[in-house]
């Protein structure tokens, strides 16, 4: 499914054309890269914000039509007004289709509900990474990277290197890592509930059934006195009437 947006050239620079440009509802802008220069451009501010509400228009080929020609692109960046909720400026990059690309792609997670550490344990999955870094040729580019998590138990963990990538798709990696894209764990309250409990027992504060005898008997005699005394009341009472 191809994206398209529209864009016009920015004739005016500058801070000030900039600040009446958005009160006019639009979005400042640039493009670059390949074999042309640079291009200012204005996009509408309700289109754009629109576009950036949907995860494709983050990891895919756009057609950027500028003036009315078509141009294929990346989106590079973006800023948001820090409490208006509104795109202050964004940034796209020409692409050419024989040249490899870098690109964080989203991660889609699949099966944890069926997989031992969820369904059997009663662990909880977690999510180590959201995206992931990729290179490789434009047409070649995923919409997604989708995690099978049907055979985790608790304790284990799915890495870069386990991921079932599409044809023509590399991750990018350092040299010998591997990082953790997702893993199931035991539910925190569980843990510190177990741990309490087996610190109090090696603390000796719980009383086994030999130490709790003595109490019991030391209460019931308490008791007694207690009611011996209520009886001794009683009859001075009665002594004095």
């Amino acid at each position: 499914m191809k994206i398209e947006i529209n864009a016009r050239k920015r004739e005016a620079q500058g801070t000030g054309a900039s600040r009446r440009l958005r009160r006019a509802g639009n979005v400042p802008g640039i493009v670059y890269g390949g074999d042309q220069e640079a291009v200012t451009i204005e996009l509408n501010h309700k289109e754009l914000l629109q576009q950036l509400s949907t995860e494709a228009f983050h990891a895919s080929i756009l057609t950027l039509k500028l003036d009315g020609a078509a141009q294929d692109v990346l989106l590079r960046a973006f800023n948001m007004h820090p409490w208006r909720g509104h795109v202050q400026h964004i940034d796209f990059q020409r692409v050419a289709k024989n040249k490899k690309i870098h690109m964080k792609v989203p991660l889609h997670f699949v099966n944890a509900e069926i997989s031992p550490g969820v369904k059997e344990q009663g662990g909880i999955p977690n999510h180590v990474l959201n995206e992931l870094d990729i290179t490789c040729l434009p047409d070649d580019l995923p919409g997604f990277i989708q995690v099978d998590m049907a055979h985790l138990t608790i304790g284990h963990s799915v890495h870069v290197k386990d991921l079932v990538l599409p044809k023509g798709v590399e991750a990018v990696l350092h040299r010998g890592e591997n990082p953790v894209v997702a893993t199931v764990i035991q539910p925190a309250l569980v843990t510190e509930e177990e741990t309490t409990a087996a610190e109090v027992v090696a603390a000796g504060d719980v009383p086994t059934s030999e130490q709790a005898a003595p109490d019991k008997a030391a209460d019931a005699a308490a008791g007694g006195d207690k009611a011996a005394a209520k009886d001794g009341d009683k009859a001075d009472k009665k002594e004095k009437k």
